[in-house]
């Protein structure tokens, strides 16, 4: 194998590649990437038995082949060679790499025991990848990160029509987004449960001009735009009946600035410590945030905010607040409340107090008042 490469598409085609690799392969071949030319077209692909990637670039070829190396080993490498055309050549088991005046030798992996990568699914329709990378995003921040609970790490995807809902929670709070999509069928209606870290590191990478195809089939979801395609393994367990908990209807609400929320968040949460929460008390015309107290120190500060209804003091985790305004993309939030004991609700607004479009729902679990 022997071609000639655009040292910025080699860059880009492995380092999102290598991205997708285990920390700890639990064989070494997991840890490589392989890299298969046929024709003008360079494959550059790993897998490890969950996720699958792979992207194609255009090449020089003097003669195909395929080979595998270390795939972290291959990402520094192509990262820091200089702006050059870059010449990678196989000579029995050692891979030259030539970029400019730098030059690499490698040795290769055993590429007959690299396992067969998944086969894309049957495209099921398409999505804007803006849309669908902001959707992910906003949805995978209330994703759990505790793999015993794996119901709890998945985003679930429920498509009905031209309807795409996703959906994460980690029980202590719940983001829900719906986005628009072109379904190659008409009526068609499912549901699957992915990999929340998985799909955002998918989606937020396919993101660019082309839309992305969605693919469903065979225990796997498939996710395609321009020269890159992923796969991923679905997660076979059932997701919590989470529209229950959405509330329908609410006694008090606050509009406000995220920034001047969010920015407040962080200062009063300074005096925090384990087991304390963030205080939030709603007035006529007013937010005050109080924090901590007489032995670790306390912080309080007052906002003025366009407040309706009862009168509220209520707590949470400033994190989890901190977390959902960060990925409202509004310039202005709308807290809505019933009890101090029931979860409230982040909803995107525009400056007049309208609600977003973007049917973006984040929801948050109230820490419980001392006495």
């Amino acid at each position: 194998m022997k071609f000639r490469v655009a040292r910025e598409d080699l860059a880009d085609a492995v380092a999102w590649v290598a991205k997708s690799l285990p920390a700890r392969p639990p064989v070494p071949v997991l840890g490589g990437i392989l890299l298969e030319v046929e024709g003008n077209t360079l494959t550059v692909a790993g897998f490890d038995y969950e996720v699958s990637t792979r992207a194609q670039v255009s090449v020089d070829a003097e003669s195909a082949g395929r080979v595998l190396v270390s795939g972290r080993l291959l990402a520094e490498i192509a990262r820091a060679l200089p702006a050059r055309p870059v010449d990678i050549s196989v000579d029995g088991s050692r891979v030259t790499i030539l970029g400019g005046s730098a030059r690499f030798t490698l040795p290769t992996m055993p590429v007959e025991d690299y396992p067969s990568l998944p086969e894309m699914p049957s495209a099921s329709g398409t999505v804007d990848a803006a849309m669908l990378a902001e959707a992910v995003n906003q949805t995978a921040v209330a994703a759990g990160r505790d793999d015993t609970l794996p119901m709890l790490t998945g985003v679930r995807i429920e498509i009905e029509g031209d309807k795409l809902t996703l959906a994460a929670t980690d029980r202590f709070r719940l983001a829900v987004r719906e986005v628009s999509w072109t379904p190659d069928v008409p009526d068609m209606s499912t549901a699957v449960l992915v990999p929340a870290r998985t799909l955002a590191d998918a989606a937020k990478t396919l993101g660019g001009s082309e839309p992305v195809t969605i693919a469903l089939g065979d225990g796997l979801l498939g996710l395609q735009s321009g020269g890159r395609r992923t796969t991923v393994r679905l997660l076979d367990v059932e997701f919590v009946k989470y529209r229950s908990l959405l509330p329908t209807t609410h006694t008090t609400t606050v509009d406000v600035s995220v920034a001047v929320l969010a920015e407040a968040i962080k200062r009063v949460a300074l005096v925090t410590d384990r087991g304390h929460h963030l205080r939030l008390q709603v007035a006529e015309g007013s937010l005050t945030l109080t924090a901590g107290g007489d032995d670790e120190g306390r912080a309080e500060e007052n906002l003025p905010v366009s407040a309706d209804g009862s009168e509220l003091l209520i707590a949470f985790n400033p994190s989890y607040l901190v977390d959902g305004l960060a990925v409202l993309r509004s310039d202005y939030v709308r807290l809505a409340f019933t009890t101090p004991a029931r979860p409230a609700l982040l909803l995107p607004v525009d400056a007049e107090g309208n609600l977003n479009e973007s049917a973006y729902r984040y929801l948050v679990m109230p820490a419980r008042l001392p006495g």
